[in-house]
């Protein structure tokens, strides 16, 4: 069984959601199901520092020895940090997919949209 932290919000796209010290800016990755789903990851294309992202939109890409699969953003708003660590050790993803596998930190200018809390994910992937 996969690994849903509770203080997470979730996507329907397996991806997860942290808030950080500031209000505005979330970290994102991408959860221990999807992870494992894929298989030993072996290269990531992170998104842009500066670039602008919308909700529901690709943002990045996920190479494993399975498949490609596509990173979607799950919030809008402004890339403004990125785990460069991915670039050389992508396996950090499959290692520690909440934690030093984290991809990036999103800016947002409004409202947190609605996302699925750990029980609501928990039942999707069950």
């Amino acid at each position: 069984m996969s690994s849903v932290p509770n203080e997470l919000q979730y996507t329907n796209e397996h991806e997860w959601v942290s808030p950080t010290k500031d209000e505005k800016t979330f970290r994102i990755g991408i959860t221990d199901f999807a992870q494992g789903a894929l298989g030993d990851i072996v290269y990531i294309q992170l998104p842009k520092i500066g670039s602008t992202v919308i909700a529901g939109s690709v943002c990045g890409e996920i190479e494993s020895t399975k498949s490609v699969s596509e990173i979607y953003s799950p919030l809008t708003g402004k890339i403004i940090a990125i785990n460069g660590e991915l670039d050389s050790a992508p396996e950090a993803i499959n290692a520690d997919p909440y934690g030093s596998g984290w991809i990036a930190e999103i800016a947002i200018d409004g409202q947190v949209p609605t996302l699925l809390s750990a029980e609501e994910y928990s039942k999707l992937t069950a």
